[in-house]
């Protein structure tokens, strides 16, 4: 028997070895802090008739009794326990539970949320706000309708003795709104109040942000001020979470498992090219959300980060600092970074990265402003990559529009003229179009539809860009290899009555038809 016993005995103090019977250690009451039960060797272990009992392990040591009354403001009554099992019965009660973090969290969670629910209030909902100013009122029904018919972007362009409002729907901007020329300064200066801009700078083109809530969920617009002859011209793009549709699923490829195929490579380059405004971030978007996993670190770098992904780290280019593409890019390679995608591909630099991180075992994805998927390659060897690079690196390239498509409610067929047969390359006599109806504003269309070019860069693809990077060339080996062209598809949709020919041929007048 160790001498601290024979005292405790002599003392007539209880002694007990094991400990983890007691209240305080089985339920983890912490009552004292880890460094102090540690260092002094006393735990308490109970309350018993109003006292509080507590395990040491120095009888002697009677210090550490009145410290314990002191701090913790209870009457205080001793057990003795031999140092080893005492520091079990420690190390039990002060240990973190295999879900003490996660408890931690939501805990934090909660408190953010209240937090975020005050900072939100100057986030009020446009259906809900009630204002006498009939400049706020005007605006608040403006963007109310621009959201609720699905508009993109809204207009403010100020005229000689009015101010014009039109919203992109579909792609195409439409007329709607022509306000009194006094309420214009109003309406500008009540859109950069909310945007947080400078009211007094006009001379200077200014960028800011609005949050907002429709109808209890959220909807973000992107601001942006120029200066022309007449006064200031804003434009607002509308960032409405719940309408931009992610999945591979839901953007109407026709190809779809060829381009998944490459999706789910370890490594190489994806390429996505199209005009501003044609889907590619969406694509872009859709293709990161099916592959991604918790398994995966996935990154990417755009400009703007329009839309925020959940579990996937995205950085936003910032010129002011000298955060471009390439110097975002070289750092996400120091991230251990699964799947990279890279807003655009502006520069040689940012190209030549872009490779060398395929080439070294990941998998990225980018976008460039090319017509046609044969093209990009042209685009990068004109940059300065070299082609068998390319050939070695190049998975895919997806070429893609946004057609309109006609207006259920109001379409018509009509019998298709000799040129629009040829144009389309198409032998169907019968085509549709539609007629405008309230349903659609008058315009003929509602909704939109994706058209795709898929060109994997396949053995014959390589050595046509290793003997010359005509994008001519290139197409004709793509078709040959069975590439379904833009034009070609279009002309499918059009058959199908889904979209115009006008239509296919506003999107593809660019592109030249190979026999």
């Amino acid at each position: 028997m160790s001498e601290d016993f024979l005292l405790a005995k002599r003392f007539g103090l209880e002694c007990v070895n094991d400990l983890s019977d007691y209240p305080f250690i089985k339920d983890r009451v912490q009552k004292l802090p880890y460094s102090f039960v540690k260092q002094r060797l006393a735990i308490p272990l109970e309350e018993r008739e109003g006292k509080l009992i507590v395990a040491i392990s120095r009888p002697y040591d009677l210090e550490v009794l009145e410290e314990i009354r002191c701090l913790t403001g209870c009457e205080v009554s001793e057990l003795f326990s031999p140092q080893n099992h005492l520091e079990v019965a420690i190390e039990k009660c002060y240990h973190q539970g295999d879900r003490e973090a996660s408890k931690f969290i939501e805990g934090l969670k909660r408190e953010a949320g209240e937090l975020l629910t005050e900072e939100r209030e100057d986030e009020y909902d446009l259906l809900e706000q009630q204002d006498d100013s009939p400049v706020i009122r005007l605006l608040n029904m403006i963007l109310i309708e621009a959201i609720q018919q699905g508009a993109s972007d809204v207009h403010f362009e100020p005229l000689d003795s009015e101010m014009a409002i039109r919203y992109r729907i579909d792609g195409v901007l439409q007329f709607r709104h022509a306000p009194p020329s006094d309420l214009q300064k109003q309406l500008i200066t009540r859109i950069k109040v909310m945007a947080k801009m400078d009211i007094a700078e006009m001379r200077l083109p200014q960028d800011g942000r609005i949050k907002l809530l429709m109808a209890g969920r959220q909807v973000d617009f992107r601001v942006s001020t120029v200066p022309v002859v007449y006064g200031e011209r804003i434009v607002m793009r509308i960032l409405d979470k719940s309408n931009i549709l992610l999945g591979l699923d839901k953007i109407g490829m026709t190809d779809l498992t060829t381009f998944r195929k490459y999706l789910h490579q370890n490594q190489g380059i994806i390429l996505v090219t199209g005009p501003t405004g044609s889907g590619k971030t969406t694509t872009l978007y859709s293709a990161i959300t099916e592959i991604h996993t918790q398994e995966m670190n996935v990154m990417t770098i755009e400009d703007p980060v329009e839309y925020k992904l959940q579990g996937i780290a995205q950085i936003g280019v910032n010129p002011k600092i000298d955060l471009t593409f390439a110097k975002g890019l070289r750092h996400i390679l120091r991230q251990d970074p699964d799947v990279i995608m890279v807003g655009e591909i502006r520069d040689r630099e940012t190209a030549e990265i872009a490779i060398q991180s395929s080439l070294t075992g990941h998998l990225v994805l980018s976008t460039l402003h090319t017509n046609d998927a044969p093209s990009a390659l042209t685009r990068l060897v004109d940059m300065g990559i070299e082609p068998y690079l390319l050939s070695s690196s190049v998975l895919a390239i997806l070429a893609q529009r946004l057609v309109r498509c006609i207006c259920d409610q109001c379409k018509v067929e009509y019998k298709a003229s000799d040129q629009e047969l040829k144009d389309l390359e198409i032998t169907a006599q019968t085509l549709y179009r539609g007629e405008g109806c309230e349903a659609c504003f008058g315009s003929g269309y509602r909704g939109r539809h994706g058209i795709y070019e898929l060109m994997p860069v396949s053995q014959s693809i390589k050595m046509q860009l290793l003997r010359s990077a005509d994008a001519n060339a290139l197409q004709r080996a793509a078709v040959e290899g069975g590439m379904q062209t833009l034009r070609a598809q279009g002309g499918a949709l059009a058959a199908a009555g889904i979209t115009t020919s006008a239509e296919v041929l506003r999107v593809s007048r660019q592109l030249e038809l190979y026999s």
